[in-house]
């Protein structure tokens, strides 16, 4: 038995003694090569599955039932079965992968390649790249996709803007001119409002999709990084990595209504489905903070491996 399946296997009893109903947050670990896996119910981690090398950026399957997660000296994508914490696939996706999203419907996957200054899509089905995507903006980090599956968000973290790929076309087609260093990319979810935080201006830019132009730039805290966006579409959430803090956006007013203190280097973050908790990753804490959307309350400091990236929220299938 590997070591992967030895700990997993361990994990398994807590979850056949009832926290199954509850979704879990997988955390990928670059120094230690893993991925923590914690039972939101708990907020314990209840399992790690050793991956090796640098894992990086990291999606879940709209079923909750894989995760995809990016691995940076292998060139590759993982594809891990949630249930069982094995490493399905590994498909190959070019040199220094970083963000990677999926796709709503479940067919796609990008992963935002910083050496070949691409995105690249794999076809989930087939376990095949299919699109190799050049992108203006030097060094893309993120490349997420609008909520019908038609555009594609690249962030240029060496530039100052997002390029926007068309996904049936499969090229990019415009170029948003937003703040220094732009970082993670978060969409509401009727598509209408796309949320850049850009690190180095400390600055959350807000565009509307419909006419690719900005509507509002929101001062976020220092090194502004990470965002995710409410279920519902009320609220913004935005990591400020060097502020070691969570601002809090109200997207009627577009302003921050709320600064909540986590660990050190908040990066990428996660939300329960139903939006009641946020999970923060703090890379230089190597912890994963759980903060309480409808209170503003940390909850917990949970410790996870050496220098977490992000968090996705998917299920144990048994």
């Amino acid at each position: 038995m590997t070591a992967a399946r030895c700990c997993w296997a361990a994990a398994g009893l807590l979850w056949l003694a009832g926290a199954a109903a509850a979704p879990f947050a997988y955390v990928p670990n670059e120094k230690s090569g893993s991925l923590s896996v914690i039972d939101t119910a708990s907020d314990k981690v209840v399992g790690t599955i050793a991956l090796g090398g640098k894992p990086r950026g990291i999606a879940a399957s709209a079923d909750g039932s894989l995760v995809y997660v990016s691995d940076q000296p292998s060139g590759s994508l993982l594809v891990v079965e949630t249930g069982g914490g094995t490493v399905k696939d590994r498909i190959a996706i070019g040199e220094s992968p970083e963000g990677v999203s999926a796709s709503a419907d479940g067919t796609l996957v990008a992963a935002a390649s910083e050496l070949a200054n691409a995105v690249l899509l794999v076809d989930t089905r087939r376990k095949a790249v299919i699109a190799t995507i050049r992108t203006e903006g030097k060094n893309p980090e993120h490349a997420v996709f609008s909520p019908d599956g038609r555009w594609l968000y690249v962030s240029a973290e060496d530039g100052s803007q997002v390029d926007v790929v068309d996904v049936g076309q499969r090229r990019q087609v415009a170029v948003i001119a937003v703040g220094r260093r732009p970082r993670g990319i978060g969409f509401t979810p009727d598509g209408g409002r796309a949320y850049i935080a850009c690190e180095l201006d400390g600055t959350v830019h807000v565009i509307d999709v419909a006419t690719r132009e900005p509507v509002a730039r929101i001062a976020a805290g220092e090194f502004s990084n990470g965002v995710v966006v409410s279920p519902d579409g009320r609220r913004v959430y935005v990591s400020n990595g060097r502020g070691g803090s969570v601002s809090v956006i109200d997207v009627a007013s577009n302003t921050v209504i709320s600064t909540i203190a986590v660990g050190q280097r908040p990066w990428n973050m996660a939300l329960t489905p139903d939006g009641g908790k946020l999970y923060v990753a703090n890379g230089r804490s190597n912890s994963v903070s759980v903060i309480d959307t409808r209170t503003g309350n940390r909850l917990a400091d949970i410790a996870v491996g050496e220098l977490p990236w992000g968090v996705a929220i998917g299920r144990a299938v048994r």
